[in-house]
């Protein structure tokens, strides 16, 4: 395994490929790069191993990491996932949800993962596969170059020693801080979403007997929803999706007190994490929902959470950062092998990144509107609906499997449900326009 390079090593370099950002999406497409001949150098501002949630995979993710060549590794670290639980407030029973009931029968399990040790896992594959991996290393400019020659970046190391990296293609795989977004101005408040989270993990919590131990529950409640992840260890990880009218009421209170109090509004949540303890800090986040206006320039690539982020309640963050990563080191490859189809490999890749959020990004809009919330709690399926919902649920949108047309039967169930019941989806329209307006939004309106 080769060690992180040092900032003595470097002041001035070279590289095919500038990756900013460690996390699933740069890792991936630096082991992909770098595999491929290219000179890879991938700058993280953290040090591995480091916090971090959204620890939920997708059967989908599988065939990526066996792709990599870290699918052991990885199933050495995590705890087997068949499935996913809803609860709602509204509804007596709970259901469950099955990934081998899905359309394609090939997937049937994922893994829930302690971020810190699958991010570390995917990095040092990185590493090994020749990239060069600066960790501690944050990327303060990027000048991208006249005439598509390159760019010009310049990054602080903890030492405080300043290094320039002239790269022929660059790749933001930041995340949520979008550095290319935020630098030239694309990064927007996604309007027709809005929420904020707040998150910890607790040891001891009650998990689901036999084969659902490992299975994620989402609990809906009155401002939003909850996830509750299993982890390896006898841990779990507990968040609450809100909206930022609730986050608002929060006011001085202590980010603990304020979880323990949210968690006391959902009785079945409360019930299973009554002999748990906290294990970690509580953190919080806001602006969670975004999108960038562009997904690419000439010579570079917004990857995963960089170009978009909506809400995690189908736990599609990795799946969908990784998915991102392959297409685009197909798409780096092509542009500096063959420029004369760089403007085709693009425009594939535009299309491709706006594809998966927008597969989920339906359901996510939705998801807490009661006609919606029904249709998850009475599934049926007719014309092979459910079976299509579950592909969705286990991330196959991009695949050759025939989801859409039950797709859009389910589609027009939804619709046609929500006109039987008029009154109510209007109803939950206002509420919804009510629920997602910004902070600023509510502090003018007050």
């Amino acid at each position: 395994m080769n060690a992180p390079t040092t900032a003595s090593a470097a002041a001035t370099s070279a590289c095919d490929v500038l990756v900013i950002g460690g996390g699933p999406a740069g890792s991936t497409a630096a082991a992909l790069l770098a595999g491929r001949g290219y000179r890879v150098i991938l700058l993280e501002k953290a040090h591995h191993p480091r916090f971090h949630i959204g620890e939920s995979l997708l059967p989908a993710n599988l065939p990526l990491l066996e792709r990599l060549g870290v699918a052991e590794a990885v199933k050495a670290i995590g705890i087997e996932k068949w499935g996913a639980e809803f609860v709602s407030p509204w509804h007596e029973h709970k259901q469950s949800f099955e990934f081998a009931d899905a359309m394609d029968k090939s997937m049937p399990m994922a893994y829930q993962v302690r971020r810190a040790e699958f991010d570390e896992i995917l990095i040092r594959n990185a590493s090994r596969k020749n990239a060069r991996v600066v960790e501690g290393c944050q990327v303060r400019e990027v000048d991208f170059l006249p005439g598509n020659t390159g760019a010009l970046a310049q990054a602080r190391h903890d030492d405080g020693s300043i290094e320039t990296v002239h790269a022929r293609f660059v790749l933001d795989a930041s995340g949520r801080d979008t550095f290319l977004g935020n630098r030239f101005k694309a990064k927007r408040r996604n309007r027709k979403h809005n929420s904020a989270a707040i998150y910890a993990h607790f040891s001891g919590a009650e998990r689901s007997p036999g084969r659902a131990a490992g299975n994620i529950t989402i609990f809906w409640f009155e401002h939003g929803w909850f996830w509750l992840i299993p982890l390896a260890g006898g841990t779990a990880s507990v968040g609450a999706v809100i909206w930022p009218y609730y986050m608002k009421t929060r006011n001085k209170r202590p980010l603990d007190q304020f979880l323990h109090e949210t968690i006391a509004l959902c009785a079945p949540l409360r019930e299973r994490l009554k002999q748990a303890q906290l294990a970690s800090p509580v953190e919080a986040t806001g602006n969670y929902s975004y999108v960038c206006d562009r997904t690419h320039g000439s010579n570079y690539l917004l990857l995963g959470d960089a170009y978009t982020f909506i809400d995690p309640v189908f736990s599609s963050g990795v799946m969908l950062a990784m998915h991102s990563a392959f297409v685009g080191a197909d798409t780096v490859d092509t542009c500096l092998r063959q420029p004369q189809r760089a403007a085709a490999a693009l425009k594939q890749f535009d299309c491709t990144m706006r594809l998966g959020p927008k597969a989920f990004s339906w359901f996510i809009y939705r998801v807490t509107n009661p006609t919606m919330r029904n249709m998850f709690m009475e599934p049926r399926n007719i014309f092979r609906v459910k079976e299509a919902l579950l592909s969705v649920l286990a991330g196959d949108v991009f695949g050759k499997t025939p989801i859409r047309g039950p797709l859009l039967l389910f589609k027009g169930l939804y619709y046609a449900a929500s006109l039987l019941n008029f009154r109510r989806t209007l109803k939950a329209w206002q509420a919804r326009r009510h629920n997602i307006r910004a902070v600023d939004e509510i502090g003018a309106a007050n």
